[in-house]
């Protein structure tokens, strides 16, 4: 394409200069070209390609921005609140996977789905195909198990 070879490289670094990275200015220029050849429009004057090329790079800056901030909102509400799993402590990652290293598969199984994915007894059962019952019976386990450790943990620390 001959409009791409005569003005390409002036815009890649237009562009570069406004977005600070080669590789985004190289995408922002080539995807310009790329709708103008899929529009059929290649019949275009230089002004209209520099304001053409400094919209996107503006464009790509408050997307950018726009997403990080998305991202940081959707990170904090979709955060879940720390579980107690007796009394009210606390656990910290580090601790669960002390724990989940303390018990059988199943009952880590079970940890998880009451603890992190907040999930019912009775949910639980269904999806293991325990009784209620047993499922309750298993989480006193863990809590024993809770305690126990806490109580190495704070025994070592102290």
């Amino acid at each position: 394409m001959q409009i791409y070879q005569r003005y390409g490289p002036a815009l890649r670094r237009k562009c570069e200069r406004i977005l600070r990275n080669r590789e985004d200015a190289e995408d922002v220029v080539q995807n310009l070209f790329v709708d103008l050849l899929n529009k059929g429009n290649t019949d275009v004057t230089l002004p209209y390609l520099y304001r053409a090329a400094t919209n996107r790079c503006l464009n790509l800056i408050r997307d950018r921005t726009r997403r990080a901030a998305l991202l940081e909102r959707e990170q904090t509400t979709l955060a879940p609140p720390p579980r107690t799993l007796c009394d009210d402590k606390v656990l910290s990652l580090e601790f669960v996977t002390r724990l989940t290293q303390r018990l059988d598969k199943k009952s880590a199984e079970i940890l998880i789905y009451r603890f992190v994915d907040d999930l019912h007894q009775e949910e639980i059962a269904e999806l293991l195909g325990l009784s209620r019952k047993t499922v309750g019976k298993r989480l006193k386990k863990i809590r024993r198990e809770v305690e126990a450790l806490a109580a190495e943990v704070n025994g070592g620390a102290g």
